[in-house]
């Protein structure tokens, strides 16, 4: 099996040499990663200027490494681009989970949308992270089995993974859908001058067996997700109205 793995954290991110090691179990491994963080980028594809990429500055165990000038989803579309036979790929592990709505704006989660709309299996796998780093070695199990269950076919399909740091087990979910509210924390820099950071917090408890659920009683949550954004039941109320 040959796998792409890509990240938004960047390169230099723990996380994605975690996730590659852990990969060479599964087949042939090559690393194309952007080549400074893009978290919350979301499926943004450059146009307006050339990308460009150098071999990593970092050394991965036995791994072709590549960084590149642009976001996640540049990073896959090249990395197809360079390695035509990829059979997955593989976006993270992201420093921080991506669960609900904050699908919207990932940039882990594109990457992975990005292998999918290309014709390839795409997997986003991520974690939260504190004052210190996720301990990988204990995820390295879980991130194993997942794998384990995740690779095991040809499908064309999407999922998104994601690890509590001290897992009990693993449960498919759904995604969670409780709305979030907006916030913006006006601050200063040490000029004086006025900054603001974008931040939310969660408004609903978190529906049982949805995704957040899932990681609130320490279980990987696994949710299968899809590229069609429509509407069924709304779309069916309208046609009938016709």
């Amino acid at each position: 099996m040959n796998i792409l793995i890509t990240n938004d954290d960047g390169i230099y991110s723990p996380g994605i040499a975690a996730l590659a090691q852990t990969a060479l179990k599964f087949g042939k491994v090559c690393v194309v990663a952007p080549d400074v963080e893009q978290s919350s980028t979301g499926h943004a594809i450059t146009h307006s200027r050339p990308l460009t990429y150098k071999k990593s500055p970092i050394t991965f165990e036995g791994i072709e490494a590549f960084r590149v000038n642009g976001t996640p989803a540049d990073c896959v579309a090249l990395g197809l681009h360079m390695y035509p036979e990829t059979d997955v790929v593989l976006s993270g592990i992201n420093m921080g989970p991506n669960l609900g709505n904050a699908m919207w704006h990932s940039g882990t989660l594109a990457a992975a949308k990005q292998a999918v709309l290309l014709g390839i299996k795409g997997i986003a796998l991520s974690t939260p992270v504190g004052k210190t780093e996720p301990d990988f070695d204990t995820l390295k199990p879980y991130v194993e089995e997942c794998l384990t269950m995740l690779l095991d076919t040809d499908e064309i399909a999407l999922y998104n993974v994601n690890f509590p740091k001290k897992p009990t087990g693993v449960k498919w979910t759904r995604q969670s859908v409780s709305l979030y509210d907006g916030t913006v924390i006006p601050g200063e820099d040490p000029m004086g001058r006025k900054n603001f950071w974008i931040s939310v917090r969660s408004l609903d408890q978190a529906e049982e067996n949805s995704d957040r659920w899932a990681m609130e009683h320490d279980y990987v949550s696994i949710t299968p997700l899809r590229l069609d954004l429509t509407d069924e039941k709304r779309l069916k109320q309208k046609l009938s109205e016709q």
